[in-house]
């Protein structure tokens, strides 16, 4: 038989222990809440940042409004090639505000998502430590392409229509694998 003393001790060990529980219980909700609502960072890497990870990036900003936090960046950064500029206002995005980075600033950030968008990113991209989703687009480079001014902005529109078909898709992939969590917890 428990003594007064001890008795008191049992009572403030149960109501501690409750405390702590229930603590731990509403820090532990809070911090899956904080990750379900954290915007997944993406970034789009290619060779020059001049061009395709600049139309993708103005792509998925505008199609998901600020359902992710975008990015991108170059292996060697060049100034943003106009024509890209002239081709994305033509579907209605302006990327002239974009600035071209390069990848060395982005390296020691967190990453949801990185999309190399060419081979000569996905081969000379540094490694990401913390980015779970890799990816790798191989969009060919408008700004090798030959011939007459028009040929040159039609060689621009097939890259961003292409370009557009794969962040639609990446969104599509994305919303489902969110789905694919939330029925699974």
């Amino acid at each position: 038989m428990l003594n007064g003393t001890a008795l008191l001790h049992a009572k403030y060990y149960r109501m501690v222990r409750t405390i702590q529980i229930n603590d731990f219980d509403q820090d532990e909700s809070m911090t899956r809440a904080k990750m379900t609502s954290q915007k997944p960072k993406v970034l789009f890497l290619s060779t020059g940042n001049a061009t395709r990870s600049l139309i993708a990036e103005g792509f998925l900003r505008t199609l998901t409004g600020d359902r992710f936090e975008v990015a991108s960046a170059g292996v060697e950064p060049s100034a943003l090639n106009p024509l890209a500029s002239e081709v994305m206002k033509e579907a209605g995005i302006d990327i002239s505000g974009q600035e071209p980075k390069s990848v060395a600033q982005s390296v020691k950030e967190r990453f949801g998502y990185v999309i190399a968008i060419c081979d000569t990113a996905k081969e000379r991209s540094p490694i990401f430590p913390f980015t779970l989703h890799l990816q790798h687009w191989s969009v060919v480079d408008p700004n090798t392409a030959g011939g007459l001014p028009e040929q040159r902005a039609e060689a621009f529109r097939h890259v961003r229509d292409e370009i557009k078909d794969k962040v639609g898709q990446f969104i599509a992939d994305t919303a489902q694998a969110k789905a694919n969590e939330l029925s699974i917890a």
